[in-house]
């Protein structure tokens, strides 16, 4: 475990894409993808050259089969996916869009394999990772998985290791919003890097602006906050300095689905390779960009080569000396 340079964890999901816009109830034709704010992050990582050991549960059926061969395609080190033959492989179903509006998403997940995770498929050599990305999707999946996401996160933290950690919430997975915030935020205290939305800053946190929002998780112990703004760009602030990153111009937005996590992919692997946080705020712009422009969860995610070709066309930014 040792060359691992990323470990992940959560849930993927097969699902079914309507090949035609228009009602999920009268689509008749649909093709098979994988899907999962998770395993976006561990597979966009993967394709700039990162080794990434993804850990997750699916069901013993062809769904399962599915996910677990989609993953290995894509280059994820899947030895950590287990096969729960008492329960299924979540799928969910979702509606083609054209023109940039959010498409329609229906869940098939609850009581699935991955939500039936626990402590139990923790393992000395997971520590043995460089980085560990989490989200806040696998703490709401189940009282189990919750156990999980904290005893993992405190883990990492504790071996040295960095932690990234994107809130990405999910407020109909919980039982409370008051539960919600409660495990957002005391999960954020185990990152270094923290990367809330605006929207999702603001709940957690009961503060409006972005620089109010980034200093509640430093006070916490985070190294940096990176708060995404959607089509404005993104902010970051750490203990000595803070700055806007505008965003990069997107004429015609197919499917918002998956920018977040593509964000995500540009933050963290920019800063697991030594370079400044708003060089990484510019990678995460960049690549969330992509993300909207293509059809599907994690199409978009670009190559190391196509990395490359971006970096030789665009001068990095250069970080502020002060606040």
């Amino acid at each position: 475990m040792s060359k691992v340079d990323v470990l992940s964890f959560g849930e993927t999901m097969a699902m079914l894409v309507a090949e035609e816009t228009g009602d999920l109830a009268l689509v008749e034709r649909f093709h098979k993808r994988i899907a999962g704010a998770d395993s976006n992050v561990a597979i966009g990582l993967a394709r700039l050259g990162f080794n990434v050991a993804w850990l997750s549960r699916v069901g013993a059926d062809s769904l399962g089969r599915f996910v677990r061969h989609a993953l290995q395609a894509e280059g994820l080190n899947c030895q950590y996916v287990t096969t729960d033959t008492q329960h299924p492989t979540g799928f969910q179903f979702k509606s083609r869009v054209d023109d940039g509006s959010d498409p329609q998403v229906e869940y098939f997940r609850r009581g699935s394999a991955a939500s039936h995770m626990d402590r139990s498929v923790l393992n000395p050599q997971l520590l043995g990772a460089r980085h560990l990305h989490a989200t806040g999707i696998p703490p709401a999946l189940s009282a189990s998985c919750n156990e999980l996401s904290f005893e993992l996160m405190k883990s990492m933290r504790a071996a040295g290791n960095s932690v990234s950690f994107d809130p990405n919430l999910r407020p109909s997975l919980w039982a409370s919003e008051q539960q919600m915030i409660r495990d957002i935020n005391a999960l954020a205290a185990h990152a270094d890097w923290v990367l809330p939305g605006l929207s999702e800053g603001r709940l957690l946190t009961g503060f409006e602006d972005p620089s109010d929002i980034a200093a509640f998780y430093l006070d916490q112990g985070a190294e940096a906050v990176i708060i995404k703004l959607g089509a404005k760009g993104a902010f970051y602030r750490t203990a000595q300095v803070e700055q806007f990153v505008p965003a990069v111009p997107v004429a015609n937005v197919i499917d918002t689905v998956g920018a977040g996590d593509g964000f995500a992919v540009g933050v963290v692997s920019a800063l697991l390779e030594n370079l400044g946080f708003a060089e990484a705020v510019q990678r995460g712009n960049w690549i969330g960009s992509r993300a909207v422009q293509s059809r599907g969860d994690m199409e978009g995610l670009p190559t190391r080569d196509e990395l490359n070709h971006y970096n030789a066309l665009h001068a990095p930014l250069e970080t502020p000396l002060s606040a």
